[in-house]
């Protein structure tokens, strides 16, 4: 069935007729864009996976707290009806009558103005799109006439502003230098997300080119964006690239999110912002016209507040695309519903191998997470430690070369694709340009890896083949596949990362530890989830595993969250009262 809401075709970006778009909304908060969000052709179908709300997280939401905006003390807010509500709650909401798709998508439009260019000022934004309550409402008509697309149908989601969408809304990487860019057709993701019915937002903050221009940049800045805060604590990182795609969650401000990751890009700032994030089998997801850094390792995957959540969306974002290679790979392994797998019994019967290696660096942390394993302990699970695997501190230096290789080449192709009316043409003219515009592009921060991507030669080149060929063999063969079968293991676990630090525009980053490397560079999923928290910063743990075992990964990942429940909401303390 051809979809009945199709957009206005893209072009100049009108002032949106909705007041919770207005000049003024938009001008208290400079840093957004106006846009627009298209629906290509829709397919409808089943709802898979929406079983009866879990009343248990229901029944564990967490209040905000006094208000009191001073050191140690939370932001003080008007209550919000959709605080912690997951997307299996709102779709039971909109088949019950209790809401329609047109009122969440304002109360969403709401809690942005309210929270993200004022009050906070979380800048996990860059772009809204005008067009969103129409869509919503066109969808609560197909529900009415009895067309349900499945649990997304009407559920409002953000993409991080690398994702392409062929709409009025831009996708820009965050930076200056592809202001305006329109891709010609929407990416893979979108597609799919438009297919299952979701609407789209609008896109979420990154740090500018998924944190792969300087070395000493600041997790969560772009040129167009700002910097993006942590909802927790306001004056701490979110960590990146993802970083909007974590906080707008975690804040409330969706009910869900796209991030992409490269190495570390999604579990960071789901470690950092308190939510659940998946990093699929790179295949599993396509990623046309999402503005690449490596095809070897780029993938894009869900940002959510709930494991379930977060497996509802990946399940309506999988397919094979023809324009992306490498999801051919997955069609025999990718599934349409990953629901079935949520079993709170998972852990039983589990063998879990201890990455010891990635499980220092912060006595917190690690003390947090030798309560996670007691945990697994007592839910059935066997618990191994595996000693120091070589392989994995060799990888590094093989994936570095790889991605610097495939960023140049995937960049161009992919301003390629944008055709003659692209802003930036190259990645030579994407360099140029942030020299043109220094004081708005580079005022923290230089751009030295690009300059040492632009110096690197075709792909054709025996360098970038051996690179290549050592990555996977020390990931893969070496590192993860010869670590689960010695050990017959069901997933690998260490803490995703350190709390989050005081973010730092002069010095940059400060990452003190995270595991998200094994997983990375060899393709394989990965998945973080909440494991508590010291003073008011979150922090997660990582499962990890071979090739297409998300299953097996949701099922263990879905138990520990069951049994733990360590998720609450942010307070967005300005700063810690140490």
């Amino acid at each position: 069935m051809s979809d009945s809401h199709t957009p206005e075709s893209p072009g100049k970006r009108g002032e949106p007729s909705d007041p919770r778009l207005s000049s003024s909304f938009l001008s208290r908060r400079r840093f957004l864009g106006v846009g627009a969000a298209a629906a290509g052709t829709l397919i409808l179908g089943g709802a898979e996976g929406c079983a009866a709300p879990d009343q248990e997280q229901a029944a564990s939401r967490r209040g905000t707290g006094a208000p009191g905006p001073g050191p140690g003390e939370p932001w003080p807010l008007s209550s919000f009806e959709l605080d912690e509500v997951s997307i299996t709650e709102l779709h039971a909401g909109m088949v019950s009558g209790r809401w329609t798709s047109e009122e969440v998508t304002g109360m969403y439009l709401d809690r942005i103005r309210e929270m993200d260019g004022q009050g906070p000022t979380l800048r996990s934004v860059i772009e809204t799109n005008p067009q969103a309550l129409e869509i919503a409402r066109k969808l609560d008509r197909e529900r009415e006439a009895g067309q349900v697309r499945g649990c997304l149908h009407g559920i409002p989601v953000l993409l991080k502003d690398n994702i392409g969408t062929h709409d009025r809304t831009t996708t820009t990487a965050g930076s200056l230098a592809l202001e305006g860019s329109i891709p010609p057709r929407d990416s893979g993701v979108a597609r799919k997300l438009r297919e299952a019915g979701a609407v789209l937002l609008g896109k979420a903050n990154l740090s500018e080119w998924a944190n792969y221009r300087s070395s000493r940049s600041s997790s969560g800045w772009s040129a167009r964006g700002g910097q993006c805060r942590n909802p927790y604590v306001l004056d701490r990182n979110p960590c990146g690239s993802s970083s909007g795609s974590g906080a707008a969650p975690s804040a409330n401000l969706c009910a869900g999110a796209v991030g992409t990751e490269t190495n570390g890009s999604i579990v960071c700032p789901s470690n950092a912002n308190g939510v659940v994030g998946i990093k699929p089998t790179v295949g599993l997801i396509s990623r046309s016209l999402i503005i690449p850094i490596s095809h070897t390792q780029d993938t894009a995957g869900p940002m959510a507040r709930t494991v379930r959540d977060a497996a509802l969306m990946l399940g309506c974002m999988t397919g094979i695309d023809p324009e992306d290679a490498a999801t051919a790979a997955g069609a025999a392994h990718g599934l349409t519903d990953y629901t079935p797998f949520l079993d709170r019994e998972g852990l039983q019967g589990a063998r879990i191998g201890v990455a010891n290696q990635y499980a220092r660096g912060h006595e917190r942390v690690e003390a947090l997470f030798q309560e996670a394993l007691e945990v697994m302990r007592s839910a059935g699970a066997t618990v191994v430690d595996i000693p120091v695997v070589e392989a994995w501190r060799q990888m590094g230096r093989h994936s570095s070369t790889v991605m610097r290789y495939e960023f140049k080449a995937g960049l161009n192709a992919y301003l390629a694709e944008l055709g003659p009316e692209a802003p930036v043409r190259s990645l030579e003219e994407v360099i140029a340009f942030n020299e043109a515009n220094a004081e708005r592009e580079m005022p923290f921060f230089q751009q030295e890896i690009f300059l040492a991507c632009q110096e690197m030669g075709p792909l054709s080149e025996p360098g970038y083949a051996e690179a290549l060929s050592e990555a996977l063999r020390l990931s893969r063969d070496e590192g993860t596949d010869a670590v689960m079968e010695e050990h017959a293991l069901d997933a690998i676990v260490a803490p995703t990362g350190n709390p989050a630090w005081t973010t730092d525009l002069v010095n940059g980053d400060r990452f003190l530890m995270g595991s998200s490397g094994p997983a990375a560079v060899s393709g394989y999923p990965n998945i973080t989830v909440p494991m508590g928290f010291f003073l008011e910063l979150p922090v997660n743990i990582s499962f990890w595993g071979g090739a297409w075992s998300e299953p097996q990964l949701l099922r263990i990942a879905y138990a520990y969250e069951h049994l733990t429940r360590h998720r609450r909401k942010p307070r967005f303390i300005p700063t810690l009262d140490l």
